[in-house]
């Protein structure tokens, strides 16, 4: 079954989100070490087919590329590299951090497991998801 897969890039961790076979909902798959993210999405690509890589962007308010841009172009390019035939879409990733808490916060997500990072990652993932996906299903 076809799959979008949304990516919040780190230094440290990389949040992954994916869509539902028809591409209307994200939903947070996994946080996965920033070293081991390639082959993470390699092992899922052989189950799954991946139509598409959304790839949070980070950008300053006055919409140029922040300091964290960098590391993004340098995953970019590598993520090109290994799945050449697969097209990725940048998405603004401003706010999701603050909109995953505020998430985890409504759906009753205890204080302890708010302040694990690694569920902040996979939910930032997938609202940057959910953002390209409700810009194509107009």
């Amino acid at each position: 079954m076809d799959r979008i897969l949304g990516i919040d890039f780190g230094r440290k961790r990389v949040g992954v989100a994916v869509s539902d076979p028809l591409g209307i909902f994200a939903s947070p798959l996994d946080t996965v070490p920033a070293a081991k993210i390639i082959d993470y999405l390699k092992k899922y690509a052989e189950t799954e087919s991946v139509t598409r890589f959304v790839v949070g962007y980070p950008v300053n308010m006055d919409n140029k590329p922040s300091e964290a841009a960098a590391d993004v172009d340098i995953f970019l390019k590598t993520l090109s590299r290994h799945f050449p035939s697969v097209p990725v879409t940048l998405e603004d990733e401003r706010f999701t951090s603050v909109l995953a808490h505020r998430a985890m916060i409504e759906g009753g997500m205890k204080a302890k497991d708010r302040r694990d990072k690694s569920s902040v990652d996979k939910i930032s993932a997938a609202i940057i998801l959910q953002s390209h996906l409700d810009k194509n299903n107009r």
